[in-house]
């Protein structure tokens, strides 16, 4: 066994979050879910950008697939501990640098995946739940193949092409116009009749697999490197920044939706394509409309049988409601169209050798065991390392040191060993032994009763932890200091530039006295130094919630950082009534725990976090250097609900409680789940219990379903 620092590879940056990963959903504690969130955060972020913004995936679909379907389940048993850089509220990956930035005008959503047909049945339940149709009802719906390519916005003015974008991270995208002229299946300009004077169509640019074949080729022929596949061959080919190298790559398109600023009338999904069809793009002539769930089974079967004779790659099949008016009553949630379902094709599995079993500590010093793994392909990615999770999955599954093991890319963010192949043991192998001390600073290990994790409880005094916890303090949705990534943080303390947080601030300081500064070491220069030195003094000025984030305070992610600086709004308030709430019997605890999303538990690791005099003493050095301005409240105007705080409580007759809370939110309101003194607004239906009476003991405004429905109706 050998002790491995942690990596820059996105599975070992926190590896005490890959813990309880193969732990069955329902399975899960309170505690265990949220590391799991926070794990399934930051992971799928870091595959989003290596997918959308540099076109390098390194894990199939089909195993980042199941990281979005494991943090949606946990999201569905634990709605509190939703976190703001949830993946559910997010789509893609930031715009690279190389592009203008595009701001979407309806934002580019990602689809929800089904992986079985029990998966494909619950998702049609909950739209008939949502609304309020009978159980049995079947409903048309448009059956597609999901194309495996990159996802573009085209826009069109009097039938005029004028923009065409990525998707980006969802919001915004890169201003791709002049590549996307260049692609032969976009139309310059739009044919035939009733062309909506504004249009955005939507679809995926892609590459047939015998034109990337031949580009390959191609490329060997001229000593360039290969493309991995077809859909890397196409985004890397829109991406050009010079549009001479686009037009000599063979991409095409595929329209699958549109949407009109005005004067369009089409009422069903399968109408709108027979639209984009008369006015000039290519739509899928593979795509079908059933009338039931069976019918939808038969589609996917037969497709997933000719899937590899059709000219292009797919991953799965898109469902669509045909009927445009629910999809726009069933809208989205987070990151999400409640009206449409990606079902996906199964993931690969692949035999290796097991080489050996290193052991990673993580910021809150839980011990890791990773496997090296004899290099193998698994869905066309070159896999060498794989989680083991905790000293129990090991023992459950009795692996060890030269196995020959079973792979799956499709149950964690590294790939997973599924089992053990015992018949292929070599007589002399040895169970692991887990170690008794801390690798990283030789500290005790202790087992916590109820936690599956081996921890090192040398907190402070343990480098790796301290490391691993300035990795987090500079990560994307934290700092994000440009140029202090995993290797450099690894570097700096190592060398003693950098122990705490506020070591980063004044690092340019200490280095214009040194007698070896930064600019003379190896591998830096007078340019990357100060590059360094302007990203660090870029950040001196930080928003709260990122500020609250960076700190690193247990369940704590982006959401709940947002939560807490959006309700105390500046850090000495933070500070202030934080320490008043150390007392249970305080207003200021009950203001806490009256947060929606907020629960017991967390509230417990807040308080613990700031009550602790080190991480006091952080804090009040950062305050020194950095400015850390009010919270800044974004709501909108236009509602008569907009920034209210609404509670519904009781059974509704006009819409189901789903699509209420949803056209709440989409108003601007926060929906809570219980009624406080900040309470703006309940909303009662039949059989209202405990919350109407609360509100009225509160003076809370009460409304009936038919007042509510008319106040949101006028604005």
């Amino acid at each position: 066994m050998k002790q491995e620092q942690p990596q820059e590879a996105y599975s070992l940056d926190s590896p005490e979050l890959n813990v309880f990963a193969h732990i069955p959903v329902d399975n899960l504690t309170r505690d265990q879910a949220a590391l799991e969130l926070s794990r399934l955060a930051k992971t799928i972020a870091y595959h989003d950008e290596l997918y959308f913004q540099k076109d390098m995936p390194q894990i199939s679909d089909a195993a980042y697939d199941a990281l979005v379907v494991r943090n949606r389940q946990i999201e569905n048993l634990f709605p509190d501990l939703r976190r703001e850089d949830s993946p559910s509220k997010r789509v893609g990956a930031p715009v690279s640098k190389g592009f203008k930035k595009v701001k979407h005008r309806i934002p580019m959503l990602s689809l929800e995946n089904a992986f079985t047909s029990d998966d494909v049945i619950n998702f049609f339940e909950r739209v008939r739940r949502f609304l309020s149709l009978p159980s049995d009802q079947e409903f048309p719906i448009v059956a597609e193949p999901k194309i495996d390519g990159l996802s573009a916005a085209l826009h069109y003015q009097r039938g005029k092409l004028r923009l065409a974008a990525t998707r980006g991270d969802g919001s915004e995208g890169e201003d791709i116009t002049e590549n996307v002229r260049c692609i032969i299946d976009v139309p310059q300009t739009l044919i035939g009749k009733n062309v909506p004077e504004s249009l955005e169509v939507r679809g995926e640019i892609y590459m047939n697999r015998s034109d990337f074949f031949a580009l390959n080729q191609q490329r060997q022929q001229e000593s360039e490197p290969e493309f991995a596949n077809p859909r890397n061959a196409a985004a890397g080919s829109v991406r050009q920044l010079d549009p001479t190298v686009t037009a000599r790559r063979p991409l095409r398109f595929f329209a699958y939706y549109y949407d009109a600023i005005s004067g369009d009338t089409t009422m069903t999904h399968h109408e709108a394509l027979e639209n984009l069809r008369r006015w000039g793009f290519t739509v899928n002539p593979e795509i079908q409309l059933c009338l039931s769930i069976a019918q939808l089974q038969d589609y996917y079967n037969s497709i997933n049988a000719r899937r590899a004779d059709l000219p292009y790659d797919i991953d799965g099949v898109v469902y669509k409601i045909d009927a445009l008016q629910w999809q726009r009553r069933l809208g989205s949630v987070g990151r999400t169209p409640r009206y449409a379902l990606a079902h996906k094709f199964e993931a690969e599995k692949a035999e290796t050798i097991l080489e050996d079993i290193a052991i990673q500590v993580g910021r809150t010093g839980v011990l890791t065991p990773v496997a090296h793994l004899k290099p193998v392909t698994v869905g066309g990615v070159v896999v060498s390392r794989a989680t083991l999770h905790n000293a129990d999955e090991i023992a459950r599954k009795d692996v060890r040191v030269g196995d020959h093991v079973i792979i799956q890319r499709a149950g964690d963010v590294i790939p997973q060993i599924v089992s053990v192949v015992k018949e292929k043991r070599l007589p002399e192998s040895q169970s692991f032994d887990f170690p008794a001390t801390c690798p990283a600073c030789g500290g005790e290990i202790v087992y916590v009763p109820g936690e599956v994790a081996r921890r090192c409880m040398n907190r402070l005094l343990c480098p790796a932890q301290a490391v691993e916890r300035l990795k987090h303090f500079v990560s994307r949705d934290a700092f994000d200091i440009e140029g202090l990534g995993n290797r450099n943080i690894e570097a700096f303390y190592e060398e003693g530039l950098i122990h705490s947080p506020v070591d980063i601030f004044t690092l340019a300081a200490r280095d214009r006295e040194s007698l070896t500064p930064l600019r003379a070491k190896e591998g830096w220069g007078s340019q990357s130094a100060a590059n360094l030195f302007e990203a660090i003094e870029n950040r001196r000025t930080i928003t709260l919630d990122r500020f609250i984030y960076a700190l690193g305070i247990p369940q704590v992610g982006s959401v709940t950082a947002k939560l807490l600086a959006r309700h105390y709004h500046t850090l000495p308030n933070l500070l202030n009534t934080l320490q008043q709430a150390q007392d249970p019997t305080t207003d200021a605890y009950v203001d806490l725990l009256s947060l929606d999303g907020i629960g017991k538990n967390m509230a417990e690791d807040i308080l613990s976090f700031f009550h602790e005099a080190h991480n006091l003493k952080v804090i009040d050095a950062l305050s020194h250097e950095l400015s850390i301005p009010a919270y800044a409240l974004e709501m909108s105007t236009t509602s008569a609900v907009s920034g209210k705080t609404v509670v519904f409580t009781g059974t509704l007759t006009r819409m189901s409680r789903a699509e209420a809370k949803a056209t709440a939110e989409r108003l601007g309101a926060k929906v809570a789940g219980s009624v406080s003194k900040k309470t703006d607004l309940v909303i009662v239906g039949a059989d209202a219990g405990s919350k109407a009476r609360a509100a009225a003991e509160l003076g809370v405004q009460v409304l009936d379903e038919n007042q509510w429905m008319a106040l949101i109706a006028a604005t």
